[in-house]
């Protein structure tokens, strides 16, 4: 198990540089890159405001600034490019002399072959000192190359301190290494303390690890095992714990030091008792309800269980008879667990069953020790319809049971070794058997005695344990109880009056259950990795019995020997005694549950403590809202006073392109670095061979591997990832090689729009939106409201919808309808255009936040722009395939001037961006153009694109006929939906106006499709019509 991140920020802000990309992406493009060396060429970029009455920080950035440092660069850096350029001159001499040779290849070829043998590491200074910020070649590079790009940038940030105050960064999970679910935690997480330190704020990213003391002592006694055939037990607890010290060097994990800050610093209740806990007998220790799976069991099953040679039955219900005391018959039970009948004190009935009334207050003999079962009336636990109607109680072995027998006063016999072995209570008949042995036993014992009733299918839940598969055995066992009643109703207050607020708000209801019904939360664990219990059992010189924990009364808890030998002086004044630790760790989520306060210093009085508690986000996964994030609500309000923190992200599970949880036993789990820097399937196959799999997952893994990745994994980049992860949870690796395709288009972009703001270009200080030429107009407005829906989206945690947003913006606006836009009109205003291009460069890389005064919304501009750019999707879509560089003449069939005069502004613009020749305004008087194909705009336009003998005409013909049945069925269908009764008065007005505008673009649509079709048919003109 691995702790998912927290995240604490505060509203004081400080000085930093701008070393946030795009939210949830981080597009490490160069270009935007070089906003960071403003801080260590000592350039106040950042103007930090505090408006005190409204408790709100402002920041501007002095963007003439980095004009200057982006276009002086490549001056300053000149010499260190020399090398470069020779190998460019003389790449180029060899390609001349090589033209000279032979046929001359075409532009296009020469071109790609540039790209090709373009080394991306020839744009990097090599000389760059690890750590130090990285230099730049005078020109990008042609090709985008994500391990270029990324090279060097995280080392430099890291050792610049720009990750803002004094992180703690804690290596991963000493269980292993990283997989693609922790990606997506952290790309969620960075998303957000990047956008919150671009709004200036001092942002604390509090990393968690977990020392994951099950998960790692199972996956150290499994390795010892495979290697050495060697258990824990053969080579003692000093030896094994330094076995898990060298596994967890050897993944980088580490365990804070928390034990000196336990003990009687917490003065909440604290208990050490005989519970009945969750047993694995494998592991020989309890563990939690989150480490217990649960199989429905429908009818009789032989499951494998470890430890064992052969399989064992399960999904049965076996029934009974107890002999009654001084003959007066037998009393049958029924049991799916009949081993535990060796640990039964009693029998209980419904105190209104008339079957067994005469029996109330009697007693059964046990027919293998003679133990006298008294047959008690429980209400609350027999059901008079099941079964026989009367019930085996078994306190030490199960939960119901373990509840009637504290209510009852029965006596609790555990049955049990701590590794599944029937012990000395059990009988000498079965002692030394393991359990699902003395099972058999048992039936045949009771067979022998004539009190084998039946066997029958029953339908069960079984649990057993995640991390061993072993069946878990309810057992009572000594342990550590901490009373969470009165922090339960505290954690429940926080979330009602809000001083916490869970998002998706769902989850609020399953808080409110869990922490209603919590019981006493058992914190201790019987093994030799983790945190030692900080108690100590003091025995007295004179005792008669020294066994550690026989008497309750006798341990004292303490930071540290030395203070639990103070108390024990204390509490034994004048008397001899020794003290002896528990041997018992603190479970994980104890210790866990304390992270919002040690990680900050906490019970110190820090400095830290002081700024960072309580934060403001915790993010997580779903899974642990009630096993980690309740524990550290319930913990922080009592030791810290305060909830510890405002808001609690739950993100869901991540799955892989099927939808499938990713898994060791399926293959799915992908190491992130794999997806970053590309592998081959012979690559993945290995990384498998080299894990901690036992032959059986390791063959289920490969297969699962060699399905999914046939050809292995495209290198894709860390940007690619991120923006995949914080895209989609189902996460296919294609839409990551797409999303890196993507960056490519991005890199090239930008290449050609610095191409167009020259050299020698720098931004004014401030940009005037009033005399820019409507297309630029128009790219601003679009991206003013970019930004809004990036920043509503991730203060409402929104994270695809904030994607989604930067991708449309820079995919359907800006890189194609305004990069690459060429019109005269540009021309004739070339300096405002080259400062909107600016504006777009910088603010879209930034992507998105609103710290720089945005106030460039046009509506009605946005609106013709709209209608200008489906012209041009229009006209192209006209264009025969294989007629691909003709520019030919079209036409603009306009009805009313309003619509004439926005065809007459953006004349230009669509001439240019649907590479036509020329385009003429017509009114619905003049006469249509012949030898023309035809599309509909809209109710109001009509485009004609001139293909004389382009098309053939019967092939149309079919294609208008199929166009026609389709906007026949959309036409009909809504006819009958604005025909039915009730939609005049139920309907909304503004969705009847929508309806009838849709109705008649159909009957108009209908109209021309069928004067072509006239025309096809008659063979005179020629018309195509895309609609």
């Amino acid at each position: 198990m691995v702790w998912d991140l927290g995240l604490a920020c505060n509203t004081a802000p400080r000085p930093t540089t701008i070393d946030q990309m795009v939210p949830g992406l981080v597009l490490l493009v160069d270009l935007l890159l070089l906003y960071h060396q403003l801080a260590s060429d000592g350039q106040n970029v950042i103007d930090f405001h505090n408006d005190k009455t409204q408790n709100v920080y402002y920041c501007t950035c002095r963007k003439s600034l980095i004009c200057e440092l982006f276009f002086t660069q490549a001056k300053e850096k000149e010499e260190k490019k020399l090398k470069a350029k020779a190998k460019a001159k003389e790449a180029a001499r060899l390609q001349a002399q090589a033209a000279s040779d032979g046929p001359k290849k075409s532009e296009k070829k020469q071109r790609k072959k540039a790209v090709e043998d373009e080394n991306p590491e020839d744009f990097i200074d090599p000389d760059t000192p690890h750590g130090q910020k990285k230099f730049l070649a005078s020109q990008m590079a042609k090709q985008y190359s994500p391990a270029a790009v990324e090279k060097l940038w995280y080392a430099w940030w890291e050792s610049s301190g720009y990750f803002g105050a004094d992180p703690v960064l804690p290596p991963p999970n000493v269980t292993g290494a990283l997989h693609i679910g922790h990606a997506l935690t952290v790309a969620i997480e960075d998303a957000i303390i990047r956008w919150r330190r671009m709004s200036g704020y001092n942002a604390l990213w509090v990393p968690g690890v977990d020392h994951a003391g099950i998960a790692t002592q199972v996956v150290v006694e499994k390795k010892l095992m495979r290697e050495k055939k060697l258990t824990r037990h053969d080579i003692g607890r000093e030896e094994f714990v330094y076995e898990v010290l060298k596994w967890k060097d050897e993944y980088g994990g580490t365990i804070l030091n928390q034990l000196r800050r336990l003990g009687a610093s917490l003065d909440w209740s604290r208990e050490r008792d005989y519970r009945l806990v969750n047993w694995d007998c494998t592991l020989r220790t309890a563990i939690s309800d989150v480490e217990v799976d649960y199989l429905d069991i429908k009818e009789e099953t032989m499951l494998k269980v470890p430890g064992y040679n052969t399989t064992v039955q399960f999904g049965v219900l076996i029934s009974f008879a107890y002999p009654l005391e001084e003959g007066l018959g037998e009393i049958i039970v029924a049991t799916t667990r009949i081993e535990t009948m060796l640990g039964d004190t009693a029998i209980s009935v419904h105190p209104e069953d008339n079957r067994y009334k005469h029996l109330h207050g009697r007693y059964a003999i046990h027919p293998f020790n003679g133990r006298k079962l008294k047959i008690i009336c429980d209400a609350e636990l027999v059901d008079p319809t099941f079964g026989t109607g009367a019930v085996k109680i078994t306190p030490a072995h199960d939960p119901n049971d373990f509840e009637v027998g504290k209510r009852r006063s029965l006596e609790f016999i555990n049955i049990f070794t701590d590794d599944g072995k029937i012990n000395n209570y059990g009988g000498a008949q079965f002692e030394g058997m393991p359990r699902f042995t003395a099972r058999v036993a048992v039936i045949e014992a009771l067979k022998a005695k004539g009190l084998y009733k039946e066997t029958k299918k029953n339908e069960m839940c079984l649990g057993v344990c995640s991390r061993t598969n072993d069946v878990v055995e309810p057992m009572i066992k000594p342990q550590w109880f901490v009373n969470c009643n009165t922090m339960a109703k505290a954690g429940i207050d926080a979330v009602r009056s809000k001083r916490i607020e869970i998002i998706p708000q769902q989850y609020e209801q399953d808080w409110y259950r869990w922490l209603a019904n919590i019981r006493d939360w058992c914190v201790s664990r019987q093994l030799w990795w983790g945190h030692r219990v900080p108690a100590w059992y003091v025995v007295l010189e004179d005792d008669q019995e020294n066994i550690l924990g026989s008497d309750n009364d006798r341990w004292v808890v303490a930071r540290n020997e030395s203070e639990a030998n103070l108390e024990a002086h204390q509490k034994y004044p004048g008397k001899k005694f020794e003290l002896h630790q528990d041997p018992d760790v603190l479970g994980t989520w104890f210790s866990s549950g304390l992270f919002p306060l040690t990680v900050l210093g906490w019970p110190d009085d820090t400095a830290d403590v002081k700024a960072f508690y309580p934060g403001s986000v915790l993010e997580t996964g779903h899974d642990i809202l009630f096993f980690w994030v309740a524990r550290m609500v319930m913990m922080g309000m009592q030791l810290g006073g305060d909830v510890p923190f405002q808001k609690v992200y739950l993100h869901p599970m991540i799955r892989d392109a099927h939808g499938r949880k990713m898994s060791k036993s399926l293959g799915n789990v992908i190491d992130p670095v794999d997806v970053i820097n590309g592998i081959p399937l012979e690559g993945l196959l290995k990384r498998l061979e080299e894990g901690n799999l036992d032959p059986n997952e390791l063959n289920i893994a490969s297969d699962g591997k060699k399905k999914d990745f046939p050809d292995g994994i495209a290198e894709c980049g860390t940007d690619a990832l991120r923006f995949a992860l914080s895209d989609k949870i189902n996460l296919d690796i294609k839409r990551v090689v797409g999303y890196r395709q993507w960056c490519n288009k991005l890199w090239n972009a930008i290449r050609f729009a610095m191409g167009k703001l020259g050299d020698h270009y720098t931004p004014p200080a401030t940009i005037s939106v009033t005399i820019m030429p409507p297309i630029c107009k128009w790219i601003l407005s679009v991206l003013n409201k970019a930004i809004g829906k990036t920043v509503t989206s991730l203060e409402a945690y929104k994270f695809s919808d904030a994607t989604s947003a930067i991708y449309s913006w820079w995919q359907y606006q800006a890189i194609k309808p305004y990069f690459f836009n060429d019109s005269q009109e540009l021309e004739s205003a070339r300096a405002a255009s080259r400062d909107a291009l600016w504006v777009c460069l910088d603010t879209g890389l930034r992507l998105l936040h609103p710290f720089m005064p945005c106030e460039w919304a046009d509506d009605k501009l946005e609106n013709q722009i709209d209608i200008a750019l489906d012209t041009v999707n229009k006209l192209r879509s006209l264009k025969p395939p294989t007629d691909t560089n003709e520019r030919r003449p079209a036409f603009a069939l306009c009805r009313g001037q309003e619509i004439a005069a926005i065809v007459q502004c953006y004349q230009s613009l669509v001439v240019t961006l649907s590479s036509i020749s020329s385009l003429k305004i017509l009114t619905e008087s003049d006469e249509t153009p012949p030898d023309c194909a035809t599309a509909v705009v809209n109710k109001d336009l009509s485009v004609y694109l001139q293909l004389q003998g382009a098309l053939n005409a019967e092939v149309e013909l079919e294609k208008l006929r199929k166009k026609r049945e389709e906007i026949q069925k959309l036409q009909h269908a809504l006819s009958q939906k604005m025909e039915a009764s009730g939609y005049r008065g139920k309907v909304p007005q503004n969705v009847q106006e929508e309806d009838m505008r849709k109705l008649t673009s159909f009957l108009e649509q209908l109209e021309i499709i069928s004067e072509a079709e006239k025309k096809l048919d008659a063979k005179t003109d020629f018309w195509n019509l895309t609609v």
